[in-house]
């Protein structure tokens, strides 16, 4: 069962998760080693990223031997739209620190092939030495990263087909629901699970009964947040509000 912590309110548990990163970017420093960094996207994330900023510009955190891989992208999005989570990124983050450019990793919506763009993702994790903490939200659907109901426990990076209570939850970003993108290349369950700890973020009474799922149902594809549970080093950051119908 992961761990949960209850904070008073979303900018608390955004600067404790801040605080955690700020501390695995320190300890990969003082073992002369990068740290590597998974992150998510999405509304539930800004008061962390704001938090991060604060930190690196009044309290002198680098990014400058900082890693980082997002855990997913629309796909058919070019990184210059303004609903990318490339764009998303170089707004709330990489344009705010000192991170290079090459040191982020975003999947390519524009693709070719993004089969081999999902297994370059992969590959460039590996080379890294894995993720040393994972950033996540969770979606009404239950999906984490992209991984839509039913995902399986070994996928992989991979491109998916959008649930339509997704698109419509994004819909807000686009104006519409026929502007969202209909798939996404994304992160697969076994890979954000090979991250040596995650750090999962959800706020507001709309996330209380996905939150109950995930940390109650028996692990399995039709809520793919329920595969947290088999992760040793899960820890969900709610509200009040979120863990309301949460048993602690």
């Amino acid at each position: 069962m992961s761990n949960v912590i209850v904070h008073p309110d979303a900018a608390s548990a955004a600067a404790a998760v801040a605080a955690s990163v700020a501390q695995v970017i320190r300890d990969a420093r003082r073992q002369d080693r990068k740290a590597v960094l998974g992150l998510a996207t999405g509304l539930t994330p800004l008061p962390f990223y704001r938090e991060l900023v604060r930190l690196h510009r009044e309290q002198g955190l680098s990014f400058a031997d900082v890693i980082t891989f997002n855990l997913d992208e629309y796909e058919g999005l070019a990184g210059s739209h303004p609903q990318s989570y490339r764009r998303y990124m170089d707004e709330h983050l990489f344009s705010q620190v000192d991170i290079p450019a090459s040191a982020t990793h975003v999947p390519d919506g524009t693709a070719a092939d993004p089969e081999q763009a999902c297994r370059d993702i992969e590959d460039a994790i590996r080379r890294a030495g894995g993720v040393d903490l994972q950033i996540l939200g969770i979606g009404r659907t239950g999906h984490i990263g992209f991984n839509e109901p039913p995902s399986l426990r070994e996928s992989r990076t991979r491109r998916v087909v959008l649930d339509e209570t997704t698109r419509r939850d994004n819909s807000v970003f686009f104006g519409n629901i026929e502007s969202v993108p209909r798939a996404a290349l994304t992160m697969g369950i076994a890979t954000i699970l090979d991250a040596r700890r995650i750090e999962l973020l959800a706020f507001g009474r709309g996330k209380a009964e996905i939150v109950r799922r995930a940390r109650q149902e028996k692990p399995g594809p039709d809520c793919p947040a329920t595969w947290l549970q088999d992760h040793g080093a899960c820890t969900f950051h709610l509200d009040p509000e979120s863990a309301s119908g949460s048993a602690i």
